[in-house]
């Protein structure tokens, strides 16, 4: 099955001082067993490693490009893509909705994705399944 990746599961499965920390590693490695197809978007991939360079440095940068890059299929948001996330981002009003956030579910709805590896409740607010189960 597949499963989109968003930052805030990249990031706790590689800083064991973040609370998600132990979740996401037995969720990662149940996912790997399960054979999960992973993708995420082009702009989550830019946003995790901005991240990651930042608070964990280049050595966490090469071990995310080693071992998890290859595990990924990356969709490159497009025009419409954007279009579509800058509405939303504007239309919700709210502070903190990202971009990134809006255009991922843009992605996920054209993909015909339903399930996501995360621990942001935006993905929950708008219908996504999310592992491991969170609450909206």
């Amino acid at each position: 099955m597949t499963c989109f990746v968003d930052t805030s599961a990249f990031y706790a499965v590689l800083d064991r001082t973040d609370r998600h920390h132990a979740a996401a590693r037995v969720e990662w490695e149940r996912q790997l067993l399960d054979d999960a197809a992973f993708t995420t978007s082009g702009f989550v991939l830019v946003e995790t490693l901005a991240l990651v360079q930042h608070r964990l440095g280049v050595e966490a940068v090469r071990t995310f490009h080693d071992d998890i890059y290859p595990l990924l299929r990356v969709e490159w948001p497009g025009g419409a893509d954007y279009e579509a996330g800058i509405t939303g981002v504007l239309s919700a009003n709210r502070k903190n909705l990202s971009l990134v956030d809006v255009v991922s579910f843009c992605l996920m709805r054209r993909l015909g994705i339903r399930r996501v590896f995360a621990f942001d409740s935006h993905f929950a607010q708008q219908g996504f399944e999310c592992v491991p189960k969170i609450h909206a």
